[in-house]
């Protein structure tokens, strides 16, 4: 078939509207993010899902004994939560879409904005550097437990500097870039994006609530923990390397990930925060203490400025602008599509 044919072909012309309006989502979606976030007092996905996955954790612990049961019990989870939360969204669009072809519009884009934790983000470490900024060291303490898993109590400044960082490093990829990835991923698809995003942002909610390598949840978050792994690694890795590119040199950069990222267990978060350290030049990790249990990290970078709140807002501008990166580049492909229409 010529590529003249092909262009006449009303198939594609379909499929070049249906990419139009796929990249219209993900911008429209990237812009609600940006200025709106996820409304306070909404019912917001996350929740949905941390529902479902504690209820049925508190019935796996209490009635699978043995290890086989809980790593069967695991990857059912895994799998009905992941397939059941992108078929949910699928589901939820088509049906607006019956309504009224406006409302799955509006439905899809709202749905999208809730996977990315742009705004939340930032809005997160603001809320804890404003209670710097007053001096507060209590209320920053506790302000930072919301959002971190170590013991905060005990903290000094710079700790609590520290945690932010590393938070913003390691949420980068997790809450922002990895979302994005696999929404363009399905906006490519007959699927569109929704459904890879919730489908994604079930496997991060399941690593984050039973992905940990301690009891009960050794055997019954292994196969969350690995599968969320691997659905992580391409984008943490774009992500260091878009980020990379960003410093100006790419090559140091990508040198320290070499070097540090792979000493972190995580496949993924010690190559971002060592990302995040090599171009900030400063260094991550050290002591941490976990319910009153002291925690070595391994050290990411080298420690050649201090963390300041500077470096804190230079590494939310890193993330923006990796996202912003990788949406234009969505956009410019969908775009394509219609300059031979």
């Amino acid at each position: 078939m010529s590529l003249e044919f092909a262009i006449n072909d009303p198939a594609y012309s379909i499929f070049a509207t249906l990419s139009f309006q796929s990249g219209l989502i993900l911008l429209l979606a990237a812009i609600e993010d940006y200025l709106v976030g996820d409304p306070w007092g909404w019912l917001h996905p996350v929740q949905i899902m941390g529902w479902l996955i504690q209820n049925y954790t508190n019935l796996a612990l209490k009635f699978c004994l043995l290890g086989w049961q809980r790593r069967f019990a695991g990857v059912l989870l895994g799998l009905l939560l992941i397939i059941g939360s992108g078929f949910s969204g699928w589901l939820i669009v088509q049906v607006c879409h019956w309504v009224h072809p406006g409302l799955s519009l509006i439905m899809e884009i709202i749905l999208l904005a809730s996977c990315f934790a742009g705004k939340s983000l930032r809005i997160a470490v603001q809320h804890v550097l404003d209670s710097l900024e007053d001096n507060d060291l209590p209320q920053a303490r506790s302000r930072l437990s919301l959002y971190v898993g170590r013991d905060t109590q005990n903290l000094s400044q710079p700790e609590i500097l520290r945690a932010l960082l590393e938070t913003v490093a390691e949420n980068a990829v997790d809450g922002v870039t990895a979302p994005l990835f696999w929404a363009i991923v399905g906006s490519f698809t007959p699927i569109d994006a929704v459904p890879w995003a919730l489908a994604y942002k079930a496997a991060s909610t399941l690593d984050s609530m039973v992905g940990y390598l301690r009891e009960p949840y050794v055997d019954l978050g292994w196969f969350s923990a690995q599968l969320e792994d691997r659905l992580t690694w391409i984008p943490c890795r774009l992500t260091v390397l878009t980020l990379s590119l960003f410093s100006g040199n790419p090559a140091q950069v990508w040198a320290i990930c070499r070097r540090d990222g792979v000493k972190d267990p995580s496949p993924n978060s010690g190559w971002s925060e060592a990302a995040y350290a090599g171009i900030l030049k400063v260094q991550l990790g050290g002591k941490n203490t976990y319910q009153g249990v002291v925690k070595e990290k391994p050290l990411l970078g080298d420690a050649l400025t201090t963390i300041s709140v500077a470096e804190i807002n230079r590494a939310l501008t890193l993330t923006r602008n990796c996202f912003l990166a990788w949406l234009a580049i969505a956009l410019s492909i969908h775009g394509q599509f219609l300059l031979f229409t």
